[in-house]
C-alpha cells in the first residue's frame, strides 16, 4: 500500500522556509553595510598615524590597502559563517578551485607580484615625477593592484602594476636637478661668442636654477639659416617647468630686441645679395 507524503501548506511553507530565509538575508546585507562601514573607519584611523609617522608615505598607502582587503575577506567568510556555510569546508573549496582561480585571474595576480616588487626595488615612490607605461605625471599612490598617477593637465590615470613594473621608467625626481635641452637658430651674421655671452647674461636672472652648475652653450650644427645653439641651464626638479618656460621666455625677448639676428632662410639671403648687386 503506497504511503502519500504529506505537502506542507502555503502559509506553512513560508513561515518555516522563505521567511528564515528573508531574515538571513536582510541579516547578511546589515552585516555587510555596518561591516564595511567599520572596516573604512578602520582604514581612516589606521592611515592617519601613519601618514604622520616616520613610514615611508609608499609602503603606508600599500599597508593601508592591504588591511583593507584582508579585513574585506574576514568579512566575507564571516557573512557566510552567518549563512550557517562551514568556513573549513569554503576553505576547502577556494584551495581546490585556486587552479581555476590562478587562470581566470592571472592578470589580477600579475598586478599583485608587480606592486609587492615595486614596493621591495622601489623605482619611485609616492610623490615623485616619472613617466612609465605611456604616462607622464606625478605619483599619487601605489595599492595591490594599481597605481595612481596624476598628469600635468590634472587627470588621474589608473595604471596596472605590471605594466608599470614591465615598462621602461623614467624618474624625473630621482636627482635634485635636470638640465634643460634648448635650441636657438641663429643667423649666418650673427657673432658667436657675442650671443652666448649676451645668453648667459640673460639666464643668470632665472630663479631656481641648480646651484653651482652653470648653463652649457655651444654651437649644435652649422645648418642653411645659420649656427644652431644648444642652450643647457641646470633647473632644480621640482621646478623644471618653470625654469624651461623662462629660458624661452628670455630667448624669445633676445630675439625680439634685436640683440640677436634673426635667423633668414636661404632664399632671403640670396635675395640680399641680388639686391646688393643691382
Amino acid at each position: 500500500m503506497l504511503t502519500l507524503l504529506a505537502v506542507p501548506s502555503l502559509p506553512a511553507l513560508v513561515a518555516t522556509t522563505v521567511v528564515p530565509f528573508l531574515l538571513k538575508l536582510l541579516g547578511a546585507f546589515a552585516l555587510w553595510v555596518v561591516g564595511g562601514w567599520l572596516i573604512r573607519l578602520g582604514v581612516r584611523l589606521v592611515r592617519q598615524p601613519m601618514r604622520h609617522s616616520s613610514l615611508d608615505p609608499t609602503m603606508a598607502g600599500y599597508l593601508v590597502n592591504f588591511i583593507a582587503v584582508i579585513l574585506r575577506v574576514i568579512l566575507v567568510v564571516a557573512i557566510l559563517g552567518f549563512f550557517g556555510i562551514p568556513t573549513a569546508s569554503f576553505a576547502a573549496l577556494l584551495a581546490g578551485a585556486g587552479v581555476a582561480i590562478g587562470a581566470a585571474w592571472s592578470g589580477m595576480l600579475g598586478n599583485f607580484a608587480a606592486g609587492v616588487f615595486l614596493q621591495m626595488f622601489r623605482p619611485f615612490s609616492v610623490g615623485d615625477v616619472i613617466c612609465a607605461a605611456g604616462v607622464t605625471g606625478m605619483v599619487e599612490e601605489i595599492s595591490m593592484f594599481t597605481s595612481s598617477i596624476l598628469a600635468a593637465d590634472h587627470v588621474r590615470n589608473i595604471v596596472p602594476n605590471s605594466k608599470l613594473f614591465g615598462d621602461t621608467i623614467q624618474n624625473f625626481s630621482s636627482h635634485t636637478y635636470r638640465r634643460v635641452d634648448l635650441t636657438l637658430q641663429l643667423d649666418h651674421g650673427a657673432e658667436v661668442d657675442r650671443a652666448m655671452d649676451l645668453i648667459r647674461g640673460a639666464l643668470r636672472g632665472i630663479e631656481n636654477q641648480a646651484a653651482g652648475l652653470t648653463p652649457e652653450l655651444e654651437v649644435l650644427e652649422i645648418n642653411a639659416w645659420g649656427p644652431k645653439l644648444a642652450v643647457r641651464p641646470y633647473a632644480l626638479s621640482s621646478h623644471f617647468v618653470q625654469v624651461r618656460a623662462e629660458c624661452n621666455r628670455v630667448l624669445a625677448e633676445l630675439l625680439r630686441s634685436g640683440d640677436l639676428p634673426v635667423a633668414r632662410g636661404p632664399l632671403e639671403h640670396l635675395a640680399d645679395h641680388y639686391r646688393s648687386n643691382g
